[in-house]
């Protein structure tokens, strides 16, 4: 796959990333509104998003209105179809020691695809490019496998388990 590059303002507006199948745009508060609502009417999504964790991040983001678009929540968009097939992103800009934390998800119609493999190794190499991260990290419960595969395929190691989830971390964009 090639590189994922910063192309252009969207429609809405805002830059985005863009891979070779998918372009990972930040949410808009009216995008974020829709989400929380669950409101598909007139929406490009993929059917089966948003998901709860989807609806969970759009509620936390209306909640701390501005900050850094590229280190707050982004949606995952087909480029092929124009349809949102899931979420990504930070959970705020790096700390004092250039760490992020991010998480990810896509509709599970989607699944099985490579949307979050490629999604997650764009927003890696986005963000170890920007030179501000030096560290990212990530969890995911013992059961999901197919999370667990989507971390190490990202280049991501494990580096510890407890009783609840399995951390990963990596100091390179994969």
């Amino acid at each position: 796959m090639g590189e994922p590059v910063v192309g252009e303002p969207s429609a809405g507006g805002s830059a985005v990333i863009e891979t070779e199948r998918l372009a990972l745009r930040p949410l808009t508060p009216g995008q974020a509104d829709a989400v929380v609502a669950g409101d598909r009417d007139g929406q490009p999504w993929a059917e089966g998003y948003p998901r709860g964790d989807d609806q969970d991040v759009a509620r936390m983001f209306l909640g701390r209105p501005g900050g850094e678009p590229w280190f707050g929540p982004l949606q995952i968009v087909d480029r092929a179809t124009g349809l949102v097939v899931g979420g990504i992103g930070f959970f705020g800009p790096p700390g004092d020691d250039g760490t992020v934390e991010f998480g990810y998800g896509v509709a599970k119609e989607t699944e099985g695809r490579g949307y979050a493999t490629e999604a997650v190794r764009a927003l890696l190499r986005f963000a170890f490019d920007s030179g501000r991260v030096r560290r990212a990290v990530a969890d995911t419960t013992h059961e999901n496998a197919g999370s667990q595969r989507v971390l190490e395929k990202a280049g991501l190691r494990h580096v510890r388990s407890d009783e609840r989830l399995r951390y990963y971390e990596t100091d390179t964009a994969g």
